[in-house]
């Protein structure tokens, strides 16, 4: 049933001020008196009293018949007051509902991160954090890297280089240096540099930060050289996988390259020459408030990568 409509003027009550309307309508109705809806609300009389003569301005409706002796509602009050309960109840069931949300350790989480990082040092780990967490679902994408970190709705970007948005906030979890490798079978047949120059007489494959690559004198100063080679790509998997099956040198974060290194597939090349290489990071919008279910996520990424030694 729809209220009879005599409002003259369509002046909007800012949202705040009509959900206070509401509350202020709802409960004087409920108690019977401004008075003893005041004390309820924990507001002067006076406050009570404007909230609901703003609101039935707002409507151009009768809402309360006062009188000195008893108050009550009109047939349209009556109508309004139980849409106004509806109301009010469903913005308090939202509010519990996303408290809920966010402190419950459950439910979906959508991260992206290059495909290298996600095989060689994600799902290894996956058995003991579903262990941990049997009901967070993690919605994996595999991706290189891009100007922004977080696109496409994620909750958050395991992202490799320098931040280029002030926005983000990070945590970082690997530091190192920057390696220059090559397998036993390539440095046995094309010999091995000795400085980074030698590297322009070398065949190198060429990964995602481009053929400049930075190195560190032993006394401290810069060098760059720029390479080139038979192979160019912006994967780190088919980088790792080039230079295993002995097609050149190659240079990325040690991360990268670290069991290889481990196991002697891989051997280090120029390494009094090594520059510090750009961070591996979490990434997530500074603006949101991370729920229960990202927390846990980043908080084991940072544990699952803390005590690598270097």
């Amino acid at each position: 049933m729809r209220l009879a409509a005599k409002r003259v003027s369509k002046r909007e009550i800012p949202a705040v001020n009509k959900f206070q309307d509401m509350q202020c309508f709802v409960t004087v109705s409920e108690f019977g008196s401004f008075t003893a809806a005041s004390r309820k609300l924990n507001l002067s009389t006076s406050a009570v009293t404007k909230c609901v003569n703003r609101l039935e301005e707002n409507l151009g409706v009768q809402l309360l018949v006062r009188s000195t002796r008893r108050m009550h509602l009109t047939h349209h009050g009556a109508i309004f007051c139980e849409r106004c309960k509806t109301i009010l109840q469903d913005v308090e069931d939202a509010e519990e509902e996303l408290v809920d949300a966010s402190s419950s350790t459950s439910g979906v989480v959508r991260l992206a991160m290059p495909p290298a990082f996600a095989r060689k040092t994600l799902i290894p780990a996956l058995p003991r954090f579903y262990e941990l967490y049997p009901d967070v679902v993690l919605d994996l994408h595999l991706k290189g890297q891009t100007s922004n970190p977080i696109e496409g709705g994620y909750d958050l970007v395991v992202h490799s280089g320098r931040l280029p948005d002030s926005r983000l906030i990070n945590r970082i979890l690997v530091r190192g240096t920057q390696r220059t490798v090559a397998s036993p079978a390539y440095v046995e047949r094309f010999g091995r540099p000795t400085k980074p120059s030698d590297l322009l007489n070398h065949r190198c494959i060429t990964g995602a930060f481009g053929p400049s690559w930075s190195f560190r004198d032993p006394d401290g100063g810069d060098q760059v050289v720029r390479v080139d080679g038979p192979m160019v790509t912006d994967s780190g998997d088919i980088l790792l996988e080039a230079a295993l099956e002995g097609l050149g040198i190659t240079q990325a974060t040690w991360w990268l390259f670290r069991q290889a290194l481990d196991t002697g597939e891989l051997v280090p090349l120029l390494h009094e020459y090594e520059a510090e290489a750009d961070p591996i990071s979490i990434v997530f919008p500074a603006h949101r408030i991370t729920p229960s279910k990202v927390r846990v996520v980043v908080d084991y990424l940072v544990e699952l990568t803390r005590d690598t030694a270097l």
